[in-house]
This record gives structure tokens, sequence and C-alpha cells, in this order.
């Protein structure tokens, strides 16, 4: 709440001490509506004002010594204790020392109250949940030089919550390390380098460092050499990137001559910043007192991506990144890749598809990715003193990386420079293309004609934009539509549009859910349900789904329409409800046709008539859903140890019934479930490799499918 000495000006605050309001019939005058010419006009206007509210005790009314009652007269105008009548806008204050019942004390009071602002309501922390927050932190602080458990202590500071607060961290965290040994300064300063922008904003990070520089001279009276240790705590930031250097210039001003704050500065940047070979020395003065410093890792980082330039071999360097195990420490492997790619312009494609291939193996995650570039953008203008196309290179980068999606558009949009698109009129092209294929498959439910549109438009990388554009339609429509949609995307999948452009297409239609629901009320729910289908469909991954999240900013709505997709998703029997999510829209021709796929399955399995077989698969007419015949027949011959099924399959391929796409999409889906189907079938890994490669030795699966290790099988 405001105080009284904010509440009032100055000669009202004088009128207010002097203790005499009751001889201030001259302040009535002076604070009459003259005496505010720039006051807005809220002058209430009445014939009297009868007021028996005490000056003296504010907290209390005034008991009149008058026979009346002092209730409000009838038309209004009150008696003793009222404020008056309220007449029309724009006419004076009236005031009468004449009548009986004028009082200047009260009067004065109710013009200072009259001719003050509004109170302001205030948000300001609660001393007591700082308390706590630094009683966690110390504890936080202690554990984390126990246990040297960096991914440990970053979920604890994220549960503690209180961001802001966070520049007490940094400023507590290095303060306990100034009087221990190496060992644990070398953590604080490995701890502050990975939760950097992950967990700590820069912000609070500048200020955490302000407030140690701040309190450095309490500090040395403890600890002796405290200006000398801080100091390289703050040469260490800045060699470590997390800290520009532009921060020692702009924080000199601050400190008078002669305090510990500013020496501080001075001998961090003359000593340590200015010497020959400064980095080296910086990193190395606490090197060997932890199990990998960060000198080692950058190191390490620098040899990989210069080995992977000269090789090209993208499975070793993403290898090499995993054995790394320092993967909150990635988006210094993002950043030192895309500085390679802007000094070498030859190597910038092997950069672009390592970092594409380590996002798409969860090798890199979003987040790291995105660290990486926030932290290239903050040294943007050092960077342009070596390299002077520095920020045309990264803004080309940025959009390479949104287009391929392994970035967020809505992180690259935030980033420091203006983010603009490319061949965005190439882009707006394919969207009204887009718009009309939708428009005219809602009309005639034909897919085999909007797989020959899309072909036509020879642009599988704006793909994306038609799955979105497909969405946002069908939510403005019908069920029939909604299910129509739904069919679409399970029977475009791999045949025309690759699962990586569907998972794009949702995120940038997570990305837009606040807009989207404007103008569609139920857009959330809607969403919800086209994405839990989109996974009941087997179109996309639970895992796709957390990598989804991993894009949206947190606390969006977006962000939460995928939690509630997950959730719905975890419910029992959900795959039958979210099948049937938009009910009676389209005769439920993907649910019928899986029933089907299985009984025409174990009707072969029992009797083995080949023909009778192939007649079932060919009365589904539904070529664009033949690759759940492979899967099923896959999974079958897996359970029940009978690979007299490959034979249907063999066959099927034969007369053409089965394309080579759709076969090598079913291999594909089974092997992207192969865990799970191993927790039922024992063997199925092992079946697996053997039905690909006798599907390969008989020509009806393509050479180019590929199987990898028994833990992960990426396929081309």
């Amino acid at each position: 709440m405001a105080t009284s000495s904010e509440l009032f000006t100055d000669p009202q605050r004088h009128i207010l001490r002097s203790g005499s309001l009751g001889a201030a019939d001259a302040a009535v005058e002076a604070l009459s509506p003259r005496s505010f010419p720039d006051h807005k006009s809220k002058v209430i206007t009445g014939a009297k004002i009868n007021s028996g509210f005490s000056a003296a005790s504010a907290k209390h009314f005034k008991r009149s010594n008058s026979c009346k009652s002092g209730q409000p007269k009838k038309g209004g105008g009150g008696g003793k204790g009222t404020w008056g009548v309220w007449l029309e806008d724009g006419k004076e204050l009236h005031i009468d020392r004449s009548d009986p019942n004028y009082d200047s004390e009260e009067v004065c009071l109710f013009l200072i109250l009259l001719y003050t602002e509004p109170y302001k309501l205030v948000e300001t922390p609660i001393a007591q949940s700082l308390e706590e927050f630094k009683d966690k932190v110390a504890l936080l602080v202690g554990e984390y030089f126990a246990t040297g458990n960096v991914a440990d202590t970053a979920s604890d500071l994220r549960d503690l919550g209180s961001p802001d607060y966070h520049h007490y961290f940094v400023k507590k965290l290095i303060s306990m390390a100034l009087d221990r040994h190496d060992r644990e300064k070398e953590m604080a300063a490995v701890l502050l380098s990975a939760l950097y922008a992950d967990v700590v904003e820069p912000e609070q990070l500048a200020k955490g460092f302000t407030r140690l520089l701040e309190s450095v001279d309490d500090l040395a009276l403890d600890i002796p050499d405290a200006v000398d240790i801080v100091a390289l705590f703050l040469a260490r930031a800045v060699v470590d990137d997390i800290l520009p250097p532009a921060f020692l210039s702009k924080s000199q001003k601050d400190y008078p001559e002669g305090s510990g704050g500013l020496r501080v500065l001075q001998i961090c940047e003359k000593s340590y910043l200015m010497a020959p070979l400064h980095a080296e020395i910086v990193e190395r003065r606490w090197g060997g007192s932890t199990r990998t410093t960060v000198a080692e890792v950058k190191k390490k980082i620098d040899e990989l991506l210069n080995e992977y330039v000269e090789s090209g071999d993208i499975a070793e360097a993403c290898r090499c990144i995993w054995e790394l195990n320092v993967p909150f420490f990635h988006h210094e492997v993002v950043k030192k890749a895309l500085i390679i790619a802007m000094e070498k312009r030859n190597a910038e494609p092997l950069i672009t598809s390592l970092l594409k291939e380590s996002a798409g193996e969860g090798i890199i995650t979003s987040s790291q990715i995105s660290k990486g570039f926030a932290r290239l953008s903050d040294i943007l203008d050092d960077l342009v003193l070596d390299i002077p196309h520095a920020k045309e290179m990264l803004q080309s980068l940025t959009w390479k990386a949104t287009e391929d999606g392994w970035l967020s558009a809505s992180f690259a949009k935030s980033l420091s420079f203006e983010f603009s698109l490319p061949n965005s009129q190439e882009a707006q092209i394919f969207k009204q293309q887009a718009t009309v294929i939708a428009q005219e498959y809602f009309l005639s439910d034909d897919i085999a004609e909007v797989v020959r549109s899309l072909e036509e438009l020879a642009a599988p990388e704006l793909h994306h934009i038609f799955v979105k554009k497909l969405i946002l339609l069908a939510m403005d429509r019908k069920n029939r539509e909604k299910e129509m949609a739904s069919i679409l995307i399970s029977s475009l999948y791999f045949e025309a549009i690759t699962i990586d452009q569907i998972a794009k297409g949702f995120t940038l239609l997570l990305d837009s859910a606040e807009d989207t629901a404007l103008d569609i009320p139920d857009a959330a729910n809607q969403m919800t349900l086209f994405l839990a289908r989109t996974v009941v469909d087997d179109v996309l991954a639970p895992l796709y789904l957390r990598e989804i999240d991993g894009q949206l900013k947190e606390g969006s709505l977006g962000a939460e329409i995928v939690h509630m997709a997950l959730s719905i998703l975890s419910a029992r029997h959900a795959a039958e409800r979210i099948l049937r999510c938009w009910g009676g829209g389209s005769g439920w021709a993907i649910d019928d046709a899986k029933d089907k796929i299985i009984r025409l399955l174990e009707e072969f399995e029992a009797g083995g008539v080949l023909a009778e077989a192939c007649q079932c698969i060919r009365e589904l007419d539904m070529p664009f859903f033949h690759h759940e015949v492979v899967k099923k027949a896959l999974t079958m011959a897996m359970e029940k140890q009978n690979d007299r099924l490959l034979n249907l399959l063999q066959e099927c391929s034969n007369e053409g019934l089965i394309t080579t796409n759709q076969t090598l999409k079913g291999f594909g889906r089974v092997m992207d479930n192969l865990d799970d189907l191993a927790l039922d079938i024992p063997n199925a890994k092992e079946k697996f490799a053997l039905y690909v490669q006798q599907a390969k030795s008989e020509g009806w699966l393509k050479a180019s499918f590929v199987v990898g290790s028994a833990i992960n099988m990426p396929y081309a």
C-alpha cells in the first residue's frame, strides 16, 4: 500500500504535519480546485460540504452535536456526516463558510483526499519468500559441492522457482566457493556455464556478478584474496562466453575509485584478459581439480568438429558428441559448429547436416540448439570483426535450421537481429495452392488426386505448410471434414509427406495456437485431438510429441496442447476413443480397414490360400493404407512364428498389389516399434533382421532399407 508520503503533495504534507487543521481556513482556499491547474477533471460538485469526518482522528467519524439525525436529506443533499449532493459535471465546488455545519478541518482533509490520485498497487516480493529461497540455495550449493551432479542441481534450481532471485544464487555459489579448494571453484565455474540461458537467464547472471562486486569489500574481511579470486571468476565467465566483455567496461564507471568492485574489474581486465594466451591460462587456473574441465571439453569439441569437416563421417561425429557425456554443454557444440560454417563456407552443408542429424537422433536437445544460436547471437558484434558478413550468414543458417525443423520458428524470431524469411513469396504461393488442394479434397474425398497435386507442386520442403493449412481448414468445418483430414494425413505419411514435415506442420500449428483460438474458440481441444489421433494412427510416435514440446515456448497454449494430448493418450482404451473422436464423420474407414486386415491375415495364416488373401487386400480399395498390411503381417509372423506370412507379402509385391513405397513404409513402422514388440516377443529384433534380409534377397524390399544396431536401427 502507498505510504502517506507517496499519497500527498508537499503542501498537503506540510498541512498534515502542522497538527492544526482546525486553524487551517486558509488551507481550504489553497486546496480548492483552482490550486490544481494540471489536475484532471475530477471536481465533485455540490451545493455544500457537510462533513463529519474528523482530521484529528481519521479512523473514526465525529459524532454530531446537533439534534439532527445526520441522515441524507430527501433530495440527496446529505446531513451531518454525508458528502453532500452530486450535481452536474463541470460546475465548481461551492464551499459556504457561513454554513452552521462548516468545519475547516473536515473540508481540508476532504479536499486533500479529493485531489489526490488514486492508490497505485505495487507488487513487491515478499521478504519471507526471499529468505526461504536463500536458505534453500545454500543447501543446494552445499549439496552440489558434495556430489558434483550438474543435472540434479539444474533440476533442483528449476524446482525452486523464483527465477527473479537467480542472481542471488549466482552470488551465493561464488561466495561459497571463495574459501574452498580449487576443485569447488572449478565446479562453480562449470555449473555457471551449464546453467547459463537454460536455467539462469543472462540478465540474472550479470546481475549476480554485479551484486558480488558490490559486496567484495565485505568478503575481503573474511577472505583476504577475495578480490583476486572474484576477478578470476569474472575472467572465467568472459572466457566461457557467459558474460560479454562489454560488461567490464560498462561496470567500471559504477564504482568509486579505490573500491573493491573497481579493483576486481581492473585486475580482471588487465591481469587476466589482456595477457597472451589468456583463455588457456584462465581455463586451466583451477584445472585438474574436477574430472572434466570446461577447457578439456571445448578442446574435444574443436577436435571432433574439425575431424568431421575433413572426413564427412556423420555417424562417427554423432558418436563422439554422445561420448562427451556433457548434454548440458551441447550448446557449445552448436555454437562452435556454426562458427566453423561461417569461417569455411564449403563446410556449411556438412555442419547443417550434422546438427540436423544430432537433433533428429535426440543427441542434442532443442533447448541446447536454441541456446547455441542465442550464444552466437550474443557475440555477433565481436564476430563481425573477424567475419564481416557474420550477421547475414547467421540469418541464413537460422532460416535453414527453421526450414529443416531442428530450430523452432518462434525462437528464431526472438533472436536479437531482425529475422526475415527468404523466398517468402514462394511460400505464399504454395500456401494459396495448398488451400485450394485441401478445399477440393473436402469436396471430392479423392486422396490420389491430393498426392498427384502435391507431386506437381514439386516443393517437398514446404509440405509442412500443407499439413498446417489442412488442419486449420478442417477445424472450422464439421466432423466429416475433421475425420477426412486425419485420414489424409495418415494416407500421405511416407507416400507423399515425410514424418519430419508432418511434425514440423504440427509445430507451426501449435506455435500459432493463441492466434487460432481467437477465431476458433474450441481450437485447443481440436488441436489436442488432431495431435493424439496422429499418434494413434501410427504417424507420429510419442517421442515426436516430446520433441515438439521442446520447441514450443514454456507456458504457451501450444505446450499445454501437447501436454493434454500426452495425457489423453495415457488413459485406458485411449486409442478406441480417439479413433472415434470425430464420431459419424466418414464411416470409420481407417478403423474398419484395420479390423479387416487382421481378419484376412488370420484367415490366410490358418488356410494359406494366397489368391483369396490377395483378393481381400484388393477389395479393401485402400492402396494408400497397404503399409498397414505389411506391418500387421510382419508382426503376426513374429508372434505366431509363422514365416509363411512373408510369402503373402512377396506375392502382393510381385503382382504390384502393394507398392514398393508402401512395403518400405510398413517395414519402417515395424522397426520404429521394435522396442515395444521386444517386450512381448523376446527375439523380435533378430526375427526382423532376418525378414529384412529375406525380403531384400527376394527383391521385394529396397536395398536402401538399412538395419542398424539392435538398439537403434535407422533406415534410409
